[in-house]
């Protein structure tokens, strides 16, 4: 996977977090969501926000009517930041909320989303309101389709529910013939001739529409169509071996263009769905036969694979993208700073943040999810980032057996006899892992 690859994910990771974050919060009538798509202006949505001041004036109740009034100012004042709507939109999430001690917290939030928006929203309600960002991780996957048959050849791009013709163009290539004699090896000749002409056409084409900057813009190519073209244009020299390696179903459709297109999506629905399951299980399997066959160039469980990745031994880090697990900085004896990683339950036992040696109380300095810190310095570690679900047969079980942390590794090494203080890591890798849907906020 390429590092934009890469970048992409963690980016939509990230949004998940935020998503989930938001939608658990509640509070009054005072959380504004506002959603601005790239060709929407800041002076209207000012002027918007300016009239919704004077009319929230009105509100009888004091505490309502400050609450609201604060909110607003605090959208008004986010939007100060931007002389014009960002190339891929605006999203600004404004107000107060109740934490889980029943405290009241400020929350204010603005940014533009990891591909464009085109939703315009604003709503002022107890709930902040997350469907236009839920249907931009929906809609992440694109796929690109070849309709490709002997009077032509379509172009086109699904992308969650919408579909896209990019291009086309239609070929008049001569049909057998029973002509015999001296003609017959000249005809066949130039038949086969036009063919070829017309699969160069075609292989040169889908470069042209599915790679830029060297590399495939598309999650996956499906080849479609009546005859054995698509089988020839698959097997052929002249079609981009980077395509080849992203190509995930072949099917045979009654027609061509467009109709041909929409048989092919029908037709294609169980694959596209599954495409990044089957990804993701590539990659768990690709660990678990380095572990089967012992080469040693694995790790995993938390603590190992933290040990190498510290290293810089790890080449793709794979974590499970639910795992609960904190980074913790502790203040140790004489002002040693002690990194420790606690699941929940070990976070809540205070026998945990004390010096086995000394029996002094350890101070809590720093406290972060260890998947955002994860997100923070793996390019530095030399690593690629991987996240994976449990959704899968090898996926529960990488989290279920192997702690749902792991790594494939540069080279070959031993990683239970790197020196590393043991009592780094408290996290127990027998203990069961649960998805906790009552986390934290990570505002």
């Amino acid at each position: 996977m390429s590092s934009t690859d890469v970048d992409q994910q963690i980016e939509i990771w990230k949004m998940k977090r935020l998503i989930k974050s938001l939608s658990l919060a509640r509070g009054g009538t005072s959380m504004i969501s506002l959603v601005m798509p790239p060709k929407d202006q800041i002076s209207i949505m000012n002027n918007t926000l300016t009239n919704e001041y004077g009319t929230a004036s009105n509100i009888k109740s004091r505490v309502n009517r400050l609450s609201v009034l604060s909110a607003i100012t605090s959208a008004q004042q986010c939007l100060k930041h931007y002389s014009r709507v960002p190339p891929k939109g605006l999203v600004v999430y404004c107000g107060t909320i109740l934490t889980d001690e029943g405290k009241e917290k400020k929350v204010s939030i603005h940014f533009e989303p990891f591909k464009p928006i085109n939703t315009s929203l604003y709503l002022c309600d107890n709930k902040f309101h997350v469907e236009a960002l839920q249907e931009l991780l929906d809609n992440d996957s694109s796929f690109g389709f070849i309709i490709i048959d002997g009077n032509g050849c379509l172009y086109g791009r699904v992308t969650g529910n919408t579909r896209e013709i990019i291009t086309q163009f239609t070929v008049d290539l001569p049909k057998k013939h029973g002509r015999g004699g001296q003609s017959a090896q000249r005809f066949g000749r130039i038949r086969e001739e036009k063919r070829h002409h017309y699969l160069r056409k075609v292989a040169e084409t889908a470069t042209q529409v599915f790679i830029s900057n060297n590399r495939v813009n598309e999650t996956g190519i499906i080849l479609a169509g009546s005859a054995e073209f698509k089988n020839d244009l698959m097997k052929s020299d002249l079609f981009d071996p980077r395509m080849r390696a992203k190509v995930i179903n072949i099917v045979d459709v009654s027609y061509g263009g467009v109709n041909g297109f929409d048989q092919a999506i029908s037709l294609s629905q169980e694959c596209l769905s599954n495409v990044k399951l089957v990804q993701e299980t590539k990659l768990i399997e690709k660990l678990f036969d380095e572990i089967s066959l012992d080469t040693g160039k694995y790790s995993y469980g938390i603590m190992d694979t933290l040990k190498a990745l510290d290293m810089g031994a790890v080449e793709t880090l794979i974590v499970w993208e639910s795992l609960d697990v904190n980074r913790v900085i502790l203040n140790g004896p004489d002002g040693i700073e002690v990194e420790r990683f606690f699941s929940p339950a070990q976070e809540a036992d205070r026998s945990n943040y004390v010096d086995k040696e000394t029996g002094a109380e350890l101070e809590v300095k720093e406290k972060m999810p260890m998947l955002e810190w994860l997100t923070e310095i793996y390019k530095e570690k030399g690593a690629a980032l991987e996240f994976v679900t449990d959704r899968s047969t090898v996926g529960s079980q990488f989290v279920k057996g192997f702690g749902g942390m792991g790594g494939l590794l540069r080279y070959k090494m031993d990683v239970a006899m790197l020196e590393g203080d043991d009592n780094d890591m408290y996290y127990d890798d027998d203990e069961e892992i649960v998805d906790n849907d009552d986390d934290d906020y990570f505002f």
